[in-house]
C-alpha cells in the first residue's frame, strides 16, 4: 500500500466509541482507516448495559432489532435487599423501577448483553458500507504538520504481529483506544482524578445455581458481610459485583486482589440464608473504583479523543491486564455508563465533522464537541462518585425506596432526603436522559446571536440542549401510528418539525412559510442539493437538501387531512413526513393534540422545533404569518453555517 494514502479520518480502537463514529461516517460516505490492536473483537466480559436513551439511538440508527435478536436480559425493576434482624441473613426491602414513570421513555428498561455481540452488530454494518476494522494494528506516531492542507495529519501505524509499517495522511485522527491511550499520552493530556480510590470490587460473569429468588433481576444487596450487585445477562449468565475492600477497613489496601474462589466464598456469605454455586465462570476481574476525566478532548480540532480515553469510572488495573484489554469503565457497579456515554461522544462528533466536511457549517463548530461532551462526563462522574459512596455506605429503608419510585416531584413539605434526591437524579443519569447541553450556537438562549422575538414562544416546554420529547402521531399517507421522534433516521441532517396546528387557523402562516423558504438567501435555498434534478422520486428524507429534513404535524384527525390541499408543494414533497396529531397521551390527558401539548406549543397556532442531527433540541420558534418564522430560522442557522442567510451573516461565537 502506498505510504501516501489519504483518508477522511483515521480511527484508533474498535470499542463502542470508535465503532459508532465509524458506522456514522461510513454511512455518510467518508473514507475511513479504522484499526484496533486486538486480533479479534471483545470475547468476554466488559461493558454490557444499554440504557433506554442508547436504545433510542440504536433504533434511530436502524440497529436496535439486531441487538435485541441476541436475546439480551431486560431489567425493568431493581430489587433492594438489606440485613435481617438478629443476624438471619438478608431480606428484600423493596423494589423500584429501572426507569420510573416520571421519565418519558419508549424503553423503560436496561438491556444487558455481552459487548462482543454489540460490537458485532456495528462491525456488520461497517462491512455493509464498505469499511472494515484492520487487526491487529497499532498507532506508533502522529503529527499535525500541515504539509498537506487537505490532509494535515500524518499517522504512523504498525502491524502488531508482523511489524509491517504504514504511513498515511488524514483530515482527522480519532482515539477510541480506552484508558491506555497512546494518542492522549503523546498529546500530553492528563487525566484528572476526582477522588482517591475508596473501594475495591470484584466482577464475575458466570452461570449459577441458586435459590435466591431475584437472580433474574438487578439487585443491590447490603448484608452484614458486605455488598453485592447482581446483573442478569444473556444465556442464563449472571454478573456479580462484589465489594472486596473499603477505605474504612483497618487493613485498607487500594491494590487489594482476590481469587475467584475468595470472591465466590464472599458472595456465599453475603447471600445467606440463600445458597449459590457456579456451573462455570466465564470472566473475572478485580478493580478499584475511581473517577477520572481528561483535561482536554482535543488540542487542535484535528486530533480528537472520546469514550474511555476521556472519562474513566475505575482505575488502577494490573499492567498485564491493561496490555490485553482496555480499561473496563462500564464496570462501575453503581452507574454503568461508560459504553452509553461513549455512544453519545461518537454521535456528537460524527455529525459535526459531517457538517464541516459537507460545507454546511464553519470549522468553529468542532470546538463544541469538547465543550458539550466534557461537561456531560464531568456531571456523570460527579454523580457517579456520590452514588458510589451512597451505595457503599448508606442503607436506605424500604420506605425511602418506595417513595423515590412513586414520585419525581416529591412533597415540598417533606424534609429533604439525600437518598431520595440522589435516586431521582440517578434515574435520569442511568437512563441516559440526564444529558443537558448548555446554551451555545446550536442550543438557543437569549444570548444567542439570533435575536428574533419569535424564539421560545410562550408555553414552550422544550429545553434546548435536551432530547426531543417523544410523541405518537398518525402518518397521513398510510394511517400508521408512529413515534414522531424516530421518523427521521440518524442521517446527519437537522430535523425541522413544523407543528402546523389547526389547518384552518394556520393556512396563511404555512403558505407564507413556504414562500419565504423559496427566497434565495433562505437556509432552504442556500443548501439545495447540487443533484436535485436527479433525486429519486422515492427519496423520503432529503429530497431538497442533505442539510435538513422537514416533518409537518397537524392538530387534526387524519381523515380530515388531504396533503395536496393543505400543504404547498415545498412541504408536500415530504409526504411521508406529514402527520396527524390525533393520538391520546396519558401524560396530557385533556389535550386535543397531544404532540403539540407535550412540546408546549399552541394546539391551534402550532410552532416550529429545530432538532439537531443527534436528536437534541436546538430552538423553538413561533409560527406566524409573514416572513418572521423563516427570518428567525435563518438567524439561527446563520450563526454557524458557511453562507450568509436572510438579511446577512450573523457573527458566530461559541
Amino acid at each position: 500500500m502506498s505510504s501516501t494514502d489519504t483518508y477522511d479520518i483515521v480511527i484508533i480502537g474498535a470499542g463502542p466509541v470508535g465503532l459508532v463514529l465509524s458506522v456514522c461516517l461510513a454511512r455518510w460516505n467518508y473514507k475511513i482507516k479504522h484499526i484496533d490492536n486486538r486480533s479479534t473483537p471483545t470475547p468476554t466480559g466488559r461493558a454490557d448495559g444499554i440504557q433506554p436513551r442508547s436504545l433510542d439511538l440504536l433504533r434511530n440508527m436502524g440497529l436496535k432489532r439486531k441487538i435485541m435478536a441476541y436475546g439480551p436480559a431486560k431489567v425493568y425493576e431493581v430489587a433492594f435487599w438489606d440485613p435481617s434482624s438478629g443476624g438471619k441473613g438478608i431480606h428484600r426491602t423493596g423494589t423500584w423501577a429501572s426507569c420510573p414513570k416520571f421519565i418519558d421513555s419508549r424503553y423503560p428498561f436496561t438491556t444487558l448483553l455481552h459487548q462482543g455481540f454489540i460490537e458485532r452488530v456495528f462491525i456488520e454494518d461497517l462491512n455493509k458500507n464498505g469499511t472494515d476494522v484492520q487487526r491487529p494494528w497499532k498507532i506508533t506516531g502522529f503529527k499535525n504538520d500541515g504539509k498537506d492542507e487537505t490532509y494535515p495529519v500524518e499517522v504512523n501505524l504498525e502491524h502488531v504481529d508482523t511489524g509491517e509499517k504504514e504511513t498515511v495522511r488524514t483530515k482527522y485522527l480519532f482515539s477510541g483506544e480506552g484508558a491506555t491511550s497512546f494518542v492522549r499520552e503523546q498529546l500530553g493530556i492528563a487525566i484528572r482524578h476526582k477522588d482517591p480510590i475508596a473501594h475495591v470490587w470484584g466482577v464475575m460473569d458466570g452461570v449459577v445455581r441458586t435459590d435466591f429468588p431475584d437472580i433474574k433481576m438487578k439487585c443491590t444487596i447490603h448484608s452484614d458481610y458486605g455488598s453485592i450487585m447482581i446483573i442478569p445477562r444473556e444465556n442464563n449468565m449472571v454478573r456479580l459485583y462484589i465489594q472486596i475492600a473499603s477505605s474504612t477497613d483497618e487493613d485498607w489496601n487500594p491494590r487489594k486482589q482476590a481469587t475467584t474462589e475468595e470472591v465466590q466464598a464472599s458472595a456465599k456469605r453475603i447471600l445467606k440464608p440463600y445458597k449459590i454455586e457456579w456451573d462455570r465462570v466465564e470472566w473475572y476481574s478485580v478493580y478499584p473504583i475511581g473517577q477520572g476525566i481528561a483535561e482536554k478532548y482535543t488540542l487542535d480540532h484535528r486530533v480528537f479523543m472520546g469514550g474511555d480515553c476521556c472519562h474513566t469510572h475505575s482505575v488502577g488495573r494490573d499492567e498485564a491486564m491493561e496490555a490485553k484489554q482496555h480499561l473496563l469503565t462500564d464496570l462501575q457497579p453503581k452507574a454503568g455508563q461508560g459504553m452509553n456515554t461513549a455512544f453519545l461522544d461518537a454521535q456528537n462528533l460524527a455529525w459535526k465533522i459531517h457538517h464541516v466536511e459537507s460545507g454546511f457549517a464553519r470549522r468553529l463548530i468542532l470546538q463544541s464537541y469538547e465543550e458539550e461532551r466534557k461537561l456531560i462526563a464531568e456531571n456523570l462522574l460527579n454523580f457517579d462518585a456520590k452514588y458510589a459512596a451512597l451505595f457503599s455506605a448508606r442503607i436506605p429503608s424500604a420506605g425511602e425506596v418506595g417513595a423515590a419510585s412513586q414520585s419525581h416531584s416529591g412533597d415540598s413539605k417533606q424534609e429533604k432526603n439525600e437518598f431520595l434526591e440522589v435516586f431521582k437524579s440517578s434515574c435520569e443519569f442511568t437512563s441516559g436522559y440526564g444529558v443537558a447541553y448548555n446554551p451555545n450556537l446550536f442550543n438557543w438562549d437569549n444570548k444567542h446571536p439570533a435575536k428574533s422575538p419569535l424564539f421560545n414562544p410562550q408555553g414552550n416546554k422544550l429545553r434546548t440542549g435536551r432530547i426531543l420529547t417523544p410523541a405518537n402521531v398518525t402518518r397521513v399517507v398510510d394511517a400508521n401510528v408512529v413515534h414522531l421522534e424516530q421518523e427521521i433516521p440518524l442521517n446527519g441532517s437537522f430535523r425541522i418539525y413544523l407543528f402546523a396546528g389547526v389547518p384552518s387557523v394556520t393556512r396563511r402562516a404555512i403558505l407564507d412559510l413556504a414562500a419565504n423558504l423559496h427566497k434565495k438567501k433562505s437556509f432552504y435555498s442556500a443548501y439545495e442539493r447540487e443533484d436535485i434534478s436527479s433525486v429519486s422520486y422515492h427519496e423520503r428524507h432529503n429530497p431538497h437538501s442533505k442539510f435538513f429534513t422537514i416533518c409537518t404535524t397537524f392538530a387534526a384527525p387524519r381523515q380530515e387531512l388531504e396533503i395536496s390541499a393543505i400543504l404547498p408543494d415545498v412541504l408536500a414533497r415530504y409526504s411521508d413526513h406529514v402527520y396527524a396529531d390525533d393520538i391520546w397521551d396519558q401524560r396530557v390527558p385533556d389535550a386535543k393534540a397531544a404532540a403539540h401539548a407535550k412540546m408546549g406549543l399552541d394546539e391551534e397556532k402550532g410552532g416550529v422545533v429545530v432538532v439537531r442531527p443527534d436528536g437534541y433540541v436546538g430552538c423553538v420558534v413561533q409560527l406566524v404569518e409573514g416572513s418572521g418564522t423563516v427570518d428567525a430560522l435563518n438567524e439561527y442557522f446563520g450563526a454557524f453555517v458557511t453562507k450568509g442567510l436572510g438579511k446577512g451573516e450573523l457573527q458566530a461565537q461559541l
